[in-house]
């Protein structure tokens, strides 16, 4: 492969040049693209984090008609904006929405702030999450340099830098804001993304499609396919677990995890380290205070969170009584009150 330099001026000159008036046709209509309001590119920025976007629309309008602006968000009880985020992974976003919210509230008299620093100053936010609000709402020259834009600044330059280093995000980040058109950052930010999400994809890339063509030394050297270099994942780490269905009269046993570490606060089916037979799970209920009375179904199931890899049995069991430490939720409760992590839901398919 040719050494080319990640950060050559000449390639980002043509991005600048070339993006914005592709955009304008290839655009996709997306809920928070149809104004600038600071509080909701902000709240779309964090959901679409290591979230598909077409997981995020629903979530997004439901969230806003709950929360439309930072006050409501900053006063939110935390069982409601757990519910609302349900299904959506990595709470801890959330959470640092609401701290986020109520800084802008005290130190900000409820009005988001315009400069970079002072965005980039507020829980949960990135550099990368900076970069988007302030070039979308206030036209500022900061890029948004994510893994896709990443991907498209590799392939575009040839280059066989590992984009997971942070110099070499720095040095895109540097390349990009020497180029920012003075007018209009917000579009020349949104057709980066649009580029790298529609076109320059990972795999499928559709490079008959792309506006860089011409421009693009990885198309030219057929290297786009090896392109972005990224450092070695580790392997997860696989944890068995047990997973305990209690049902009493169609209502669900429940328990809330512990306030720090993984899931942290959020309701959970109870569960222990460990596989267990049914009869173990049997075991188990009598010790927790309950009566089993029959087992209903036993399943298998896998999470895998970043780091760790939950390989599940779960044990449906028939209780006499809604005994025990816990909260009993029937299905409308369930779905109406309770935030359930994903790792347990899927449990109840």
């Amino acid at each position: 492969m040719n050494e080319h330099s990640i950060s050559d001026p000449s390639v980002y000159s043509a991005l600048a040049a070339t993006l914005p008036s592709w955009y304008a046709g290839a655009a996709r209509d997306l809920p928070w693209r149809r104004d600038r309001d600071p509080y909701r590119v902000w709240i779309s920025e964090i959901m679409l984090q290591q979230t598909r976007v077409e997981a995020v629309r629903g979530y997004y309008v439901r969230f806003l008609e709950a929360l439309p602006d930072v006050r409501a968000l900053a006063e939110a009880d935390g069982e409601t904006l757990m519910k609302l985020w349900e299904g959506l992974g990595y709470y801890s976003r959330a959470r640092n929405l609401q701290k986020a919210a109520r800084v802008i509230l005290e130190k900000h008299g409820g009005v988001f702030p315009r400069e970079f620093e002072a965005i980039r100053a507020l829980p949960g936010v990135g550099e990368y999450t900076a970069g988007a609000i302030g070039s979308i709402c206030f036209g500022l020259p900061t890029p948004a340099v994510d893994g896709n834009v990443l991907r498209v600044c590799a392939r575009v330059t040839g280059s066989a830098d590992c984009v997971d280093l942070p110099k070499v995000k720095a040095a895109v980040r540097d390349a990009l804001a020497r180029v920012y058109p003075r007018r209009d950052c917000c579009t020349f930010t949104q057709a980066l993304m649009e580029l790298g999400a529609t076109v320059c994809t990972p795999r499928a890339m559709r490079c008959e499609l792309c506006p860089m063509r011409g421009n693009c030394r990885a198309f030219a050297e057929g290297t786009a396919a090896s392109l972005p270099v990224r450092a070695e994942k580790k392997a997860k780490r696989v944890q068995k677990r047990t997973v305990f269905l209690f049902y009493c009269a169609q209502a669900l046993a429940l328990e809330k995890r512990p306030e720090t570490g993984l899931l942290a606060g959020l309701w959970q089916l109870p569960n222990e380290e460990g596989t267990l037979s049914m009869d173990d799970a049997f075991a188990r209920a009598e010790a927790l205070g309950l009566r089993p009375l029959r087992p209903l179904w036993t399943k298998e199931r896998v999470h895998i969170f970043t780091h760790i890899r939950w390989e599940m049995t779960g044990h449906a069991i028939a209780c006499a009584f809604p005994g025990g430490d816990f909260v009993w939720a029937d299905r409308e409760t369930l779905k109406g009150q309770y935030a359930l992590p994903t790792a347990f839901r899927v449990f109840l398919d």
